[in-house]
């Protein structure tokens, strides 16, 4: 859990806002905006960084002409802050299309490790992107075991997953944070007892990292993956892996490439536009800890760990209302905790109506410019076992720090006329 220890600092969310460009956008400046779980805006930063590249410096990179040789620094630059960013080595990230990507050709290297009957452990709370790609496994002997989630509070219980290992468990696969239940899972632990029987422990922090960059290594996993077009960047996903595991996985890419890990997991490597705006993210998160915070001298992790808690109080401050009021109507079904104390839950919040279709619901939160959908999200086995049908799926109202008390007051206000 993360203890928030900066009361007397409160998020400027004017400032906030004003880094962003859609909120003063014609088309999208009249709207709130609810589907930050899908995808986020970008802040200038990561637009002009763009815009920068493809302008000076769209050539292919590391040649000794200036327009390359930039091009090439502005690459290897975005990666390591990246690195910096979330306690990684820079040989320990990769930058590829997305996480289902990243996932598909990690397991596809893992395979060589997996034996017949070997066995590989999933939840149904998680998004399809950790899922399917080790239920495939099951292709060259692998046994799935499906760690279930306890019906009665939509939880992951620990002491269930205990009870499912054995001497042939070599993979767990569990997200950090459910993009439906929105509850954080331990991680840290997970990995504890995963690692006292040498299992390997692969993280989906897609729906955690929007609310707070995580310390990989605080977390103990042996690889992790996260969306940077949910973290205020382009369409890429980042996945991190320890050096000892990545150095001994099967080359995934060109021959040539053979032992030059991490870019061993990523073939065609990154989209170079996209890669080099990443720095934009960075600068955006610079900015933002300068305007609220005095001490300059800090690490680039430590200056993340502050304002993960400085995000997370406020998105616990526009996000209870808004669980507190869906958790005392009687004709919806809220998905998941009914507050949020500390972060153990994300502000992305599912539910139903016991009245109308998901589909209807939506309807009329958009009629009343409130940007929000009804799906399954990806994580249709968790719709599954909560009996609630998959094509339908649930209204998901996800927020962001730069969401604000008005956009919390405006939805209260559109539910109303449900």
């Amino acid at each position: 859990m993360v203890k928030l220890a900066i009361d007397n600092i409160r998020l400027d969310i004017d400032y906030v806002r004003s880094q962003f460009p859609a909120f003063e956008d014609p088309l999208s400046k009249d709207w709130s905006f609810f589907e930050n779980a899908g995808g986020s805006y970008v802040p200038i930063n990561v637009i002009d960084k763009l815009t920068k590249f493809m302008t000076s410096t769209k050539v292919q990179p590391y040649a000794e002409y200036p327009m390359s040789k930039i091009a090439g620094e502005e690459m290897d630059r975005a990666s390591n802050l990246f690195a910096e960013m979330i306690n990684a080595k820079n040989n320990e990230i990769l930058i590829g299309s997305s996480t289902s990507n990243n996932l598909y050709v990690l397991s596809n290297a893992l395979k060589k490790f997996i034996n017949k009957d070997d066995e590989i452990i999933v939840t149904n709370q998680d998004h399809e992107a950790n899922i399917s790609p080790w239920r495939r496994l099951s292709n060259i002997g692998a046994k799935i075991i499906e760690w279930q989630f306890d019906l009665n509070n939509q939880e992951l219980d620990i002491t269930t997953l205990k009870k499912l290992i054995t001497n042939k468990t070599k993979i767990i696969a569990v997200t950090h944070c459910s993009n439906i239940v929105g509850s954080i899972n331990n991680l840290k632990k997970i990995s504890n007892i995963a690692h006292q029987n040498d299992i390997i422990v692969i993280g989906d922090g897609v729906s955690y990292a929007p609310h707070g960059f995580p310390d990989v290594k605080e977390l103990e996993v042996d690889f992790y993956t996260f969306s940077l077009y949910k973290t205020y960047g382009p369409h890429l996903a980042l996945m991190y892996g320890k050096e000892k595991i990545l150095k001994k996985l099967p080359n995934q890419n060109h021959e040539f490439l053979n032992g030059k890990y991490p870019y061993t997991l990523n073939p065609g490597g990154p989209n170079h536009e996209e890669l080099v705006s990443l720095i934009g993210i960075y600068e955006y998160f610079e900015n933002l800890y300068n305007h609220h915070f005095e001490n300059k001298k800090l690490s680039i992790r430590e200056k993340i760990n502050k304002l993960n808690e400085l995000i997370s109080k406020h998105e616990e401050e526009i996000a209870n209302p808004i669980l507190e009021y869906i958790d005392h109507r009687k004709d919806f079904r809220l998905i998941g905790k009914n507050k949020i104390k500390n972060k153990d839950r994300a502000p992305t919040i599912s539910f139903t109506s016991k009245n109308m279709s998901s589909s209807k619901l939506s309807e009329i939160l958009i009629r009343n410019k409130i940007a929000t959908r009804n799906d399954n999200f990806y994580a249709w086995r968790c719709l599954k076992a909560l009996g609630i049908d998959e094509s339908d799926g649930v209204v998901r109202l996800s927020l962001s720090h730069y969401n604000s008390m008005q956009d919390t007051n405006l939805v209260i206000k559109a539910l109303d006329k449900v």
